[in-house]
């Protein structure tokens, strides 16, 4: 027990170090075209000693890199591009696998256009592309994740929010796929969310979502001063979320979310809960210093 106190006392003490520093982020971009909009577990290396996961872009210019994939190891993350094979999204904030359906993704962009995404060696072909239902005034969306239980599926996403005076939205919605490919969703619900961690005006509670294999939600929130930061963000355990083998889904926000970890000086937008593991990899997207990414472990527990 002491040693797991340590060793959770000393990640604690990692995660609040200062950017740039040797504290578990590995840099993955040199400048704002090459930070980390979103994170996608793609698998495991083949000698198991590594994650492979796709990390998309928030570029907007036609030409400009949407997908990369990291390889990420104890000490070392490499980086691939991607070609990206269809219609270019503008401004990706997210990317999640399809549960149960290997090699294939969904991207979503700020403004709510979700991108069926199918990945065969270093390309990503656009197999469809549609609009997040109940986009409500003045959304702007940095989330995106996919739920299965009870052999039914759900998607989550929020807009991200702003400061004291707009708390995120939290939409949910089951989800299924037209013979084509085109994803189609359900009846949508909407929570409120705030987040506990990092105050002020620029705050955006939500940045990214990822969903534990028990249904815990867990959520980074951020806080953007410009391209130049000074930047800030955390983790916290938002709530729960289930879907019934009738395909209702069922979202519980916590009031008072629990910070799992604070990290100054970096601008946490992607958060992937990595399968059957207590790990998450974090991916930031710190604009003209570029991007880092490093796991945490925030995702065990019932």
């Amino acid at each position: 027990m002491a040693c797991l106190t340590a060793a959770a006392a000393l990640l604690a003490a990692l995660g609040t170090a200062p950017a740039g520093a040797d504290s578990g982020w590995h840099k993955v971009g040199d400048d704002a075209r090459s930070g980390v909009s979103g994170v996608a577990y793609e698998g495991r290396t083949d000698d198991g000693t590594g994650v492979r996961a796709l990390i998309v872009h928030d570029n907007k210019r036609s030409g400009q890199r949407r997908l990369s994939r990291i390889t990420h190891r104890e000490g070392a993350t490499d980086v691939s591009p991607m070609t990206w094979d269809g219609p270019e999204p503008v401004d990706l904030e997210a990317i999640e696998a399809i549960p149960e359906t290997p090699g294939e993704y969904l991207a979503l962009t700020s403004n709510g256009i979700v991108y069926h995404l199918k990945v065969t060696d270093s390309t990503a072909t656009v197999v469809d592309y549609t609009p997040l239902p109940a986009i409500g005034e003045g959304d702007n969306f940095e989330s995106f994740a996919l739920v299965a239980q009870n052999g039914k599926l759900a998607a989550l996403w929020a807009d991200r929010g702003a400061g004291p005076d707009r708390p995120a939205t939290l939409y949910a919605a089951p989800l299924t796929f037209a013979p084509w490919g085109q994803p189609q969703f359900g009846a949508v619900s909407r929570s409120s969310y705030r987040a506990a961690y990092p105050p002020g005006d620029g705050t955006r509670h939500i940045s990214d979502i990822s969903v534990t294999g028990s249904g815990r939600i867990i959520a980074s929130s951020a806080s953007d001063a410009g391209d130049d930061g000074p930047f800030d963000s955390a983790v916290s355990d938002a709530g729960r979320v289930s879907v019934s083998a009738t395909g209702d889904v069922r979202v519980s926000l916590a009031s008072s979310p629990s910070v799992l970890g604070r990290f100054p000086g970096y601008k946490v937008e992607g958060v992937e809960c990595l399968p059957g593991a207590s790990d998450a990899v974090l991916g930031t997207d710190d604009e003209n210093l570029g991007g880092y990414v490093r796991t945490v472990p925030y995702c065990g527990g019932a």
